[in-house]
Parts: C-alpha cells; structure tokens; sequence
C-alpha cells in the first residue's frame, strides 16, 4: 500500500537522520540496520516523520524522550499515533529510558512485533 507523505518534510527527515538522538544511534546501529528485514530510518509518512519504518511488517518505532510524557505533547503523540493507525500502521512507542537500560529486552521486544507481522 502506497501511503502519503508529504514532500516538504524530506529536507527535516534528512537533517534529523544526519542528528539522530544517542537512543535513535544505538537502536539503529546495533539492531535496526542489519535486521534480517528492512527498516529505514527518519521516514516521512503523511504529515510526520517518524523515528523508524518497516514497510513489510507494517511497523512504525518511536522513541520518547522524557518531553514526550508532558500533557500537551502526549495529546500530540496520540493524534500521531492515530493517524498512523489510520494508515493501516502499528505504531511502537518505546521510552528512551528503556533502550538506555534494557536495551536487550527493547530488541527482543521489536524482534517479535516482526514476527508476529511477518510470519516466515
């Protein structure tokens, strides 16, 4: 399934791939990059870019900072999240907090997310 994504978001998709955040870093190179199935980083789906897509398995990751449990944004993490769902998407909102302390188990957790949405 083609979805949108709108264009004028590509220059803010590839300055926040060249700035990715410490978390961002880790995930991606030390599990999302050479995942056996392909994700991509700082994707532009709709009105949003989001922090990592799978297109085969559907999935779309999401590390949160701490600014992310304010009131105000988590309404906007919700409306996002909505639209993402809305596009036939699920959407893994996973703290920074957790990659930083249990990384192993954050992969562990994404790695049968993937499974379950791509069956081998």
């Amino acid at each position: 399934m083609k979805r949108p994504a709108n264009s004028s978001l590509l220059p803010v998709a590839r300055q926040l791939r060249k700035n990715m955040t410490k978390e961002e870093r880790l995930l991606w190179y030390s599990f999302l990059r050479d995942y056996p199935i392909k994700f991509r980083k700082q994707t532009v789906i709709g009105d949003y870019v989001v922090d990592f897509f799978c297109h085969k398995a559907s999935l779309v990751i999401e590390l949160d900072g701490s600014q992310h449990y304010e009131p105000e944004a988590m309404e906007k993490d919700q409306r996002r999240t909505d639209y993402l769902s809305s596009q036939g998407l699920t959407v893994l909102r996973i703290s920074n907090r957790d990659v930083n302390q249990n990384f192993v188990s954050v992969c562990e957790y994404i790695d049968r997310i993937v499974k379950e949405a791509v069956p081998s």
